[in-house]
């Protein structure tokens, strides 16, 4: 099994509200995609985290192996999503890939 996990930090230009907004799309894009792209056992987005966090949202997913995970990169489902709920409104992205 392979992990993926992703912190993303939204635009600053973004108000508190439009935020919220911009994360409830992410959050629905994204897992929408269980069930769609082959070898994704898990995905869940994380909208809501302390103030001692420094990013804005968390996607945690769960894929079989490694070619799960690069069929998922360039899945057309998940390709959609990327570029238009989430590459659009952030500033900064982290991921760290493992094999668990």
């Amino acid at each position: 099994m392979v992990k993926h996990v992703i912190v993303w930090t939204l635009k600053d230009e973004y108000s508190a509200q439009e935020k919220a907004e911009i994360k409830k799309g992410i959050k629905e894009g994204l897992e929408g995609l269980k069930g769609k792209v082959p070898g994704l056992e898990e995905i869940k987005v994380y909208t809501e985290g302390l103030a001692s966090s420094n990013g804005d949202l968390m996607l945690d997913s769960t894929l079989t192996d490694e070619e799960a995970l690069k069929g998922y990169a360039v899945h057309p489902a998940h390709v959609d999503v990327a570029n238009n709920k989430v590459r659009p409104f952030v500033k900064q992205r982290s991921c760290f890939d493992m094999i668990v």
